[in-house]
């Protein structure tokens, strides 16, 4: 048999707490072969990242590698002198960072950074590096790759950040990719655009991959084994059609029950009571079974091997009662009716009405900084927002859709167009004067660490908006109370308030984000990504909790994101955005079930199933979505469109309407 490229043994790793040394990574085992993917799966803080980070000796300060053996190609990892672990790392084994705005240097631009990994591991300077620079930001999906490498981190968006991350990690060419939440941040197409290239490495260099992910969509296309891990520990380990099929343990089953699913529009989804326990007070017993509907006292008692299945050699759980579990728990069907009325009335009572706003970014160069050009990041983009009602903003990363949301909430300056909340014009409201509307408009931005203030712990944090816009002064007491169940409703405990923000996983900051926006109780919220970080079953948690809101107190939401199966379950229109322009509207119906923009189609093709029994054919759109700063003339889509004609190259598609609600951009209809 021949030997795993990377093979991992009992690998334990923890932090230091005061004299103590929690244990977050307990035991882990797996081998990865040349040219496998291995899916790593679990709930935000179950150690999926530290046993990454672990076997690569990066362990963050207070972090400690207690035990284990990981050797790549035979050789013992732990044993080398950190000198000669530079070497492989990079070189051997590379890794793509969960959160690329930490992990990105901002005081470097882009080609600086992957010139970096260039002359460290492949020798490269100068023109030489620089062209293989501009190959890997191109390959990534990155439009205007020459312009891209000038600059710096804080101008690219989230999706452009985490694909500059996938570029550094390839560029040396590695045996082994960790890729940690590689696509979290990415739209479907370029999402399929990475997955393919991913793909393609391995099979020209056989190379390994250790995906780590809460995507089961992804984990379908890509894995060919799945470890799922909680509180530290594997508890089940399949190949991909045995996990898929016949998942075993009872937290796997549950996470494909909080699915939100295309084909179904869901009511309430199936949730996992409470959430993984801390470091400091993992249970006894199976460290799932708090959790878990179907525990026994021995499951309490009694802390389960990781074990093979009877007449399933090929699978091990870590469960007690594997053999007898019943059917997986599945969502509360109820299915919402919309109709054209419903939307219309809906529109004529908007709480926010936009019309005609366009943020266009003056493009300075020279001595003297001179204006040559703007980016037209948005472009004459009209909507409506309902109370009560979720309207889904769409597209690639970097369409302008946060750029929209920033705009709305007068973060950002429009340069032309109307924003109105109640009747109200924002636009050109100095800032005192939108000082006491700050309340009734908030946002949860994309990247919940850069908007979390590192210096202040997680209640000060919440408290601030309660405290800096409320009328009057408020009792302690009572202040302290509200962020208590804030932290509740949003799944966290709340002694997290005297904690601080690089304390917390990704998904449990993206929470503490949220609980901060609803602190003051608006009436609209403009949620960016706010799921893009979270895993299934916290994001089934976090939908219900919008939701349950939105029906309570009559919230609207602008929700900027590119998950459809999110979209489908939440929203009740959709607005798709390509380059700027919104070029399909309409409801959620309409939009997801009879799309007729061209765009909106390859969108939808390239949205990946986590049912093994829906995989298709993936839809990928030519080319690349082109730079803001010089649009194509005519339709901006035509390009990478099959369906062009000389019509489209020639001049921009007016509205289409072809209900009272959906309006289409396209001269082929």
């Amino acid at each position: 048999m021949t030997a795993p490229l990377l093979s991992v043994r009992d690998l334990s790793a923890g932090f230091v707490a005061g004299e103590r040394v929690l244990t977050a990574v307990d035991g882990v085992s797996f081998d990865l072969a040349a040219g496998e993917t291995l899916a790593l799966l679990g709930e935000s803080g179950c150690g999926k990242s530290a046993s990454a980070l672990a076997l690569m000796r990066l362990m963050p300060p207070g972090g400690r590698v207690l035990g284990g053996d990981v050797r790549f190609a035979g050789q013992d990892l732990f044993g080398l002198p950190e000198a000669a672990m530079r070497d492989v790392r990079g070189g051997g084994l590379a890794m793509i960072f969960q959160e690329p705005a930490t992990s990105l240097n901002p005081v470097l631009t882009v080609g600086r950074q992957i010139g970096e990994a260039l002359a460290r591991h492949r020798g490269l300077s100068g023109a030489a590096a620089h062209a293989r620079a501009l190959e890997l930001v191109s390959a990534v999906g990155i439009a205007d790759a020459e312009r891209r490498l000038g600059e710096y981190p804080f101008q690219l968006s989230g999706g452009m950040k985490q694909r500059v991350m996938i570029a550094i990690a390839l560029a040396a060419d590695p045996r082994v990719l960790i890729a940690d939440e590689p696509t979290t941040a990415l739209d479907v197409t370029i999402q399929a655009q990475i997955l393919d290239l991913l793909r393609r490495l391995q099979a020209e260099r056989g190379m390994g991959m250790l995906l780590i992910t809460h995507d089961l969509g992804v984990v379908a296309r890509m894995a060919q084994r799945v470890a799922v891990m909680y509180a530290g520990q594997i508890v089940e380990e399949a190949p991909r059609e045995a996990f898929f099929s016949a998942p075993a343990h009872p937290y796997t089953r549950m996470l494909f029950a909080a699915l939100p699913d295309l084909a179904t529009r869901g009511g309430t989804l199936a949730t996992i009571p409470g959430q993984v326990p801390a470091l400091d007070e993992l249970p006894s017993g199976c460290r799932f079974a708090p959790r878990c509907p179907q525990a026994v006292p021995r499951c309490r008692a009694e802390a389960p091997e990781l074990r093979a299945l009877p007449g399933r050699p090929e699978a091990r759980v870590r469960c007690h009662l594997a053999e007898s579990l019943g059917p997986a728990l599945g969502a509360v069907p109820a299915t919402r009716i919309e109709t054209a009325h419903a939307s219309a009335v809906a529109v004529s009572t908007a709480v926010l009405d936009v019309a005609d706003l366009a943020v266009h970014f003056p493009i300075k160069r020279g001595l003297f900084k001179r204006t040559v050009g703007h980016v037209r990041a948005v472009d004459g983009v009209s909507l409506a927002l309902a109370p009560g009602r979720t309207l889904a903003l769409v597209g690639e990363s970097g369409c302008g859709k946060t750029t929209v949301g920033k705009a709305v909430l007068q973060l950002i300056k429009p340069t032309g167009g109307s924003v109105r909340l109640a009747g109200k014009e924002l636009v050109g409201l100095s800032r005192g004067q939108m000082r006491p509307l700050r309340r009734r408009l908030q946002m949860i931005f994309q990247d919940p660490f850069a908007s979390l203030n590192p210096r202040l712990p997680v209640g000060e944090i919440i408290a601030e908006g309660m405290t800096a816009l409320a009328e009057g002064a408020r009792p302690q007491a009572e202040l302290d109370a509200a962020i208590a169940a804030l932290l509740a409703q949003v799944g966290l405990d709340p002694r997290a308030a005297q904690r601080y923000p690089h304390e917390f996983s990704g998904g449990q900051r993206q929470r503490i984000a949220i609980a901060r926006a609803l602190a003051v109780q608006p009436e609209v919220i403009v949620c960016d990504e706010p799921t893009s970080a979270l895993d299934v079953s916290v994001q089934a948690q976090i939908l219900n909790l919008l939701r349950g809101l939105q029906d309570e107190l009559g919230l609207a939401y602008l929700f900027i994101t590119h998950n459809f199966a999110v979209v489908d379950h939440l929203a009740h229109d959709v607005a798709v955005m390509y380059l700027g322009r919104i070029v399909e509207r309409g409801t959620v119906d309409e939009v997801l079930r009879t799309p007729r923009h061209p765009y909106t189609q390859a969108l939808l093709a390239a949205v990946p199933s986590p049912r093994l029994d829906d995989q298709k054919a993936v839809q990928r759109l030519p080319g690349e979505t082109p730079s803001p700063a010089a649009p194509p003339a005519g339709c901006h889509f035509h390009p990478r469109c099959a369906q062009a004609n000389d019509a489209c190259r020639a001049s921009y598609p007016e509205a289409t309407r072809l209900s009272a609600t959906h309006v289409v951009h396209c001269h082929r209809l």
